[in-house]
């Protein structure tokens, strides 16, 4: 049995002794030791550093209940290529851990992250949500009245809620962060790729590896796969267009991101140009809502006589804070 440990630690060399009796457990063979015993053969053969032990604490995790409720998506520090560089884009399922997605991108550009997030969508459906950070393309950091981007409007029409991290917490995106660590260290630290169509059958055979034999100590060392299933919401070929109520005040917002309600101007944001949004009472005196598809994006308040143009206050967004994982 002992070197059937050395040999998959010798296969990944980041596994300590519980992911290497589980997986053995997995792979059939009868009479693995405890996890502590694997522990003490790695470390006999001396396979183990001193610090082992410091980089494996738990963590207190929190997680969404189901697959699909939330994805997690950000790019990772992009690295050099023989020719080139990679921007590598990850997509994770929050419930799960299941890496839905593991790009090697050119660039970190709407088009690119668009191109990726439909080939995600066709493969495994819509989810509730995607949490993302503050930066280009999902957001506008630094830039409060222009939060709005196109990619969050695209993903609006199709029903899919994108959320902020806060700023300058990247524990909100724990998950991802721990993903981009184990990257590293299981592939990227040990090798160099010649271009990005190298650089991505790479991520594929270790994506593979992720989802369907690394046992997950989140997970009780099952492996994400088997926590996964794609969302019943399918990816609609053709975009829908918003679906509002009979009373709603409907306006279409001009090409420099105005719309036009109560014989004033209020200022939206560029993003939402040549969309139709909807404007409802909220039950206070002259306070309304604008809402774009299901979401509410902005407010109203008639009562504020400032000069015109008055930019509309924007709704607070619900962020997921999330821990380290």
């Amino acid at each position: 049995m002992e070197s059937l440990v050395l040999k998959l630690r010798e296969e990944h060399p980041a596994w300590g002794g519980r992911k290497i009796a589980r997986r053995l457990a997995d792979l059939g063979h009868s009479g693995v030791p405890a996890p502590s015993t694997v522990t003490a053969v790695l470390r006999r053969h001396g396979r183990l550093d001193a610090t082992h032990s410091a980089r494996h604490r738990a963590f207190h995790r929190f997680e969404r209940a189901a697959p699909n409720e939330l994805w997690q998506m950000d790019f990772k520090g992009h690295f050099a290529l023989d020719q080139g560089r990679c921007h590598a884009l990850t997509t994770l399922d929050d419930h799960c851990r299941y890496a839905l997605g593991l790009r090697a991108c050119a660039d970190e550009q709407d088009a690119t992250v668009r191109q990726q997030l439909t080939a995600l969508f066709r493969r495994y459906g819509l989810p509730d949500a995607i949490l993302a950070d503050n930066g280009s393309p999902w957001g506008s950091a630094g830039h409060p009245q222009a939060r709005y981007t196109a990619l969050g409007v695209w993903l609006m029409q199709l029903g899919v809620d994108l959320r902020h991290g806060r700023p300058r917490h990247p524990q909100t995106q724990g998950k991802e962060e721990r993903f981009h660590r184990t990257l590293d260290i299981e592939l990227l630290q040990h090798n160099r790729f010649a271009d990005l169509a190298t650089c991505q059958r790479a991520f594929d055979r270790w994506r593979r590896i992720y989802n369907e034999e690394r046992p997950h100590e989140a997970l009780g060392l099952a492996v994400p796969a088997s926590r996964y299933q794609p969302s019943a919401r399918s990816y609609p070929e053709t975009m829908p267009a918003p679906d509002y109520a009979a009373g709603d005040r409907l306006r279409r917002v001009t090409a420099d991101g105005y719309i036009n309600f109560g014989n004033r101007k209020h200022k939206m944001s560029q993003a939402f140009a040549g969309q139709v949004v909807a404007v409802r009472p909220t039950g206070q005196e002259q306070a309304w809502t604008v809402f774009f598809s299901r979401f509410a994006v902005a407010q109203i308040d008639l009562g504020d006589r400032k000069a015109e143009p008055q930019p509309v206050r924007h709704v607070s967004e619900q962020v997921s804070v999330l821990s380290p994982v």
